[in-house]
């Protein structure tokens, strides 16, 4: 027992059902597309109109997704977004300096002492 209804709690989370669950669905809906995908090309002779435009062609290649083309796309676009933000960063730093030494000359003209 217990003590005021704390200790024996049976209640567990199992995080590795909706992983398996997660992963069937994704099998699922590859086989599925590779079927869509047969069936729309050999149906009619303007099957390219009835299938969905989800993937493009440059991540396409002889059926299969090209994911090192997309991850390389998503890393220049990392590395551009990190140079903006650098250059940025820069551009900020130069700006709290130019006026730290405002400050002190306007501290110095009007005698201040900071302490």
């Amino acid at each position: 027992m217990g003590f005021l209804g704390f200790g024996k709690k049976k209640k567990v989370v199992d995080l590795s059902e909706r992983y398996r669950r997660q992963q069937e669905q994704a099998a699922q809906i590859k086989a599925e597309s590779q079927e869509v995908g047969s069936e729309t090309s050999s149906a009619s002779p303007f099957g390219i109109f009835d299938s969905p435009a989800t993937s493009t062609d440059s991540e396409e290649s002889g059926g299969y997704i090209d994911v090192s083309s997309s991850m390389e796309d998503r890393r220049k676009r990392l590395a551009k977004r990190l140079g903006e933000m650098t250059t940025k960063m820069e551009d900020l730093s130069n700006q709290i300096y130019h006026l730290q030494q405002r400050i002190e000359l306007i501290e110095r003209k009007l005698d201040v002492r900071s302490e």
